[in-house]
Formats: C-alpha cells, sequence, structure tokens
C-alpha cells in the first residue's frame, strides 16, 4: 500500500479481504443496477402536475412536465408515484417474490393513524382495484385481491420474469369526503434478470386471435380520445360483455416513472369501438392496457404510443400499438 511516495508492505490475508470487498461493493452496484428503477420511481423524473379539469371517468393525475419538457398547471402528482397520499399509506407486506413461483401477494391501506382500511366505496364491482406492472412494462396484471376482516388484501400472482415491479392500488375509502387515490408501492422479482426494450408503436395488437386496431388521440395536457376497435377474424366484434360494469377498462402508464391513468370507457357499446376520454400528464412514452371480455374471458392488448409536444400536431394521430404481453391474471 502506498501512501504518496513511500510504499509499505500489505500483508497477504489483508490483501484477500481488501479485493473481496470490491467485488462486493461491485456486486451490489449491479444489484443497484438492476433493481434501482424499482425502488427509485417517483424520484427519478421530476414530479408531474394535474392539469386544469380532469375528465370524467379518469382515475390517478394528469398534467404537464417531466419527460419532454411540458409545463405544469397545478399542484397534484400523478396517480401511482407516491405510497402516501391524502392521509393514506400503502402498506405491502410482501416486498420480494421469486419469479415463476406462484406466490400470494398482501398488502393494506392504512389511514393517518395507523389502522388498516377495512370500509371502502365499491367502484365498477370492486373495493380496490390491483395493478401490477414491471418497470420496463412488457409486463402487466389487473388482479382482483381478496380482503380480509382486519383490513389486509392479498392475491396470488405468478409473474415469469425477475425485475424491478410497480403495484397500484386504485381506490376511494368509505370515510366521509374521502377521494378516489391511486398509490403506489415497488415489488422486486428475484430470478435472472433481463432487461426488455420498451416495445415499439404499432398500430395494431394480437391477443387470442382478436385484433385490436387503437385510433383516436392521447394529448399532453388536454383531453383526448382514444377509440380502440376489436376484430376477430377480419369482422367486428359487436357483443362484447360488460367486464367490472363496463366493455372495457384502460389503465395507462408513462415509462420511467410509471405515471398512473385507469381510465373508464364513455357512454356507448357492446362494441366494436370502445371510446375512452383521457390526458397525458406530459410528453414521452406509453404503455396502453386495454381489457376486455368477450365470449366469457377477459382478454388485454397493450399498446405503446408516443405523446408528443403540445401545439406539436404531428403528434396527435396515434402511432399505438405492439402485441399484448402473455399471462393476463383475473
Amino acid at each position: 500500500m502506498c501512501v504518496g511516495k513511500r510504499c509499505l508492505p500489505v500483508d497477504p490475508m489483508e490483501e484477500t479481504v481488501m479485493n473481496n470487498a470490491l467485488r462486493i461493493t461491485a456486486f451490489a452496484a449491479a444489484l443497484a443496477a438492476t433493481f434501482g428503477t424499482a425502488y427509485g420511481v417517483g424520484r427519478g423524473v421530476d414530479p408531474l402536475v394535474t392539469a386544469e379539469g380532469r375528465p370524467a371517468g379518469q382515475h390517478g393525475g394528469h398534467g404537464g412536465g417531466g419527460e419532454g419538457g411540458a409545463k405544469p398547471a397545478a399542484d397534484h402528482a400523478p396517480g401511482g408515484l407516491q405510497v402516501f397520499e391524502g392521509g393514506y399509506t400503502l402498506v405491502l407486506e410482501t416486498p420480494t417474490v421469486r419469479a415463476g413461483d406462484r406466490t400470494e401477494i398482501r398488502f393494506a391501506v392504512k389511514d393517518d393513524s395507523g389502522r388498516k382500511v377495512t370500509a371502502y366505496q365499491r367502484e365498477h364491482g370492486k373495493e380496490l382495484h390491483f395493478i401490477l406492472a414491471s418497470t420496463d412494462l412488457t409486463q402487466y396484471r389487473h388482479l382482483h385481491p381478496v380482503r380480509a376482516a382486519d383490513g389486509t388484501w392479498s392475491t396470488p400472482v405468478d409473474l415469469p420474469e425477475a425485475g424491478g415491479y410497480r403495484v397500484f392500488a386504485d381506490f376511494t375509502p368509505a370515510a366521509a369526503g374521502a377521494e378516489n387515490l391511486t398509490l403506489g408501492a415497488d415489488l422486486a422479482v428475484s430470478g435472472a434478470y433481463r432487461p426488455a426494450a420498451l416495445p415499439a408503436p404499432v398500430a395494431t395488437a394480437e391477443v387470442d386471435g382478436y385484433r385490436v386496431t387503437l385510433g383516436g388521440e392521447l394529448r399532453a395536457g388536454q383531453a383526448g380520445e382514444l377509440k380502440p376497435s376489436i376484430s376477430r377474424n377480419g369482422r367486428p366484434v359487436t357483443d362484447l360483455e360488460p367486464y367490472l360494469g363496463a366493455y372495457g377498462h384502460l389503465v395507462v402508464l408513462r415509462s420511467g416513472d410509471l405515471a398512473y391513468l385507469h381510465v373508464h370507457p364513455n357512454e356507448g357499446g357492446p362494441g366494436p369501438v370502445v371510446s375512452f376520454t383521457a390526458t397525458a400528464p406530459s410528453a414521452g412514452m406509453y404503455r396502453l392496457f386495454l381489457d376486455f371480455k368477450h365470449e366469457g374471458k377477459v382478454r388485454t392488448a397493450a399498446f405503446t404510443v408516443r405523446v408528443a409536444e403540445p401545439g406539436d400536431d404531428g403528434a396527435a394521430h396515434q402511432e399505438g400499438g405492439s402485441e399484448a404481453p402473455a399471462g393476463h391474471t383475473h
């Protein structure tokens, strides 16, 4: 070991310890690179704010800022970026699972006194909607957990890919004056991690023999209409079945920080077009997950959409779409 120009002999055992310490540090850095996105969600991107006038049926924040530089319009962060909001906290009791194993995820919502919430308003047939997505947006689940009497929620899950994930609890407490909230928490899935790129924008998605074509607009900072159209074997599907009280459900996640929008459909149905009104919180890349039910089974079509800066007319027409990820769970 050298100090300035003077070098001293190093004991062989000490040198071995030092080398091992360097290896452990390098390994820790690799783990941080693998799971850092999951544990840093909501901090890696500048917080966004709510645009004026939330469209009816849209849950989660929406506004400007973040990727693409859209300007903020209010003072509330988008949904899903925070674990605590409005006096309520999402507590994920199962923060780690193993890829490929069927595991039970347990969680609870606690109020500002630390007690588990046991009373919720029912929305679209459920007290709470639980969404799970990988941070690379290639895996997605819309799960239906069961609440125990003490307020603990649980649901089985089988995730095929290791990496960082985000879970979202979308709910409205039954307390007087309570508003709809979407809280998010990080989930680590252990195993051999293979990073995946965001699927490229394509006009259509294919799932179980169905073709879904995404029409309409998703705009930054202002409401736009999205109009996915569903067909099978070249024929429009005109007999969609209600799923959770509607002919379709749409979850929109922003690439990077997974800002969350849960959008319920406008009036109409039962197909082939299901219309939604949504506002993107900023310019950037987004992943859209459409749930629809036909012949007794729920399927998910997924799309990648680029949202450009406000005022860029070339961004008004969507480049939607990619194939839906396998393994949607209900």
